[in-house]
């Protein structure tokens, strides 16, 4: 089998904030084993959220630097703070032949498009702006202000769904991991990833 073979599958997942990228990715995490690739960000940590495993929290300046030192895969900036996936956070992951999954906003699934074109995108979508909207408030820990700004936001980024690979709608967490699930699987189902089979029977191989 080819290195190109035994690398893991890149899994892009984006979607307006509150939409629940991050819940549903811990639930796709208890049907598939995957690695995940820990963002950095220059935002303020929230309550319960921990260095290094929700976010790489770092200062403008830092982040600045690893741009500057051609170290990040895709950056953006959301809501007046800079986030970024850097190349070493995945390239340890997928040579390693693991997937690998990336909670990015629509900005950065964009950069990794370009950079990346081998990735699968996954649009997660909420099932009405005003489940958006409750669910933001819910959260109890953003001013009117901002929260008025991550709607008006969603409204733009509901704009580039059909840029995606694939869009899923996040009625219930559990029903939009098995969605997502089902599209993995059903891409590791592919000729361009399953093409290498036939000729190892041919080679008299088993597989």
């Amino acid at each position: 089998m080819s290195e190109a073979q035994n690398r893991g599958l890149m899994i892009v997942i984006s979607g307006p904030s509150g939409t629940g990228k991050g819940t549903v990715i811990r639930e796709l995490k208890k049907r598939l084993d995957f690695g995940f690739s820990v963002s950095h960000t220059t935002r303020e940590k929230r309550d319960g959220e921990v260095d290094g495993v929700s976010y790489h929290f770092v200062t403008r300046e830092e982040f600045e630097k690893l741009v500057q030192d051609g170290k990040m895969l895709e950056t953006t900036v959301y809501n007046q703070n800079y986030y970024g996936t850097s190349y070493a956070a995945v390239e340890g992951v997928v040579s390693a032949g693991q997937d690998i999954v990336l909670d990015i906003e629509v900005e950065g699934g964009a950069n990794v498009r370009k950079a990346c074109p081998e990735a699968v995108e996954i649009f997660l979508l909420p099932p009405s702006l005003a489940e958006l909207e409750k669910r933001l408030r819910g959260r109890g820990t953003d001013a009117e202000d901002v929260i008025q700004r991550r709607l008006e936001t969603a409204r733009r980024e509901l704009l580039c769904a059909e840029s995606y690979d694939y869009i899923v709608v996040n009625h219930s967490v559990e029903q939009a991991a098995d969605e997502i699930a089902h599209i993995i699987d059903s891409v590791k189902q592919r000729s361009a990833f399953r093409g290498w089979m036939a000729q190892a029977l041919l080679e008299g191989q088993e597989i």
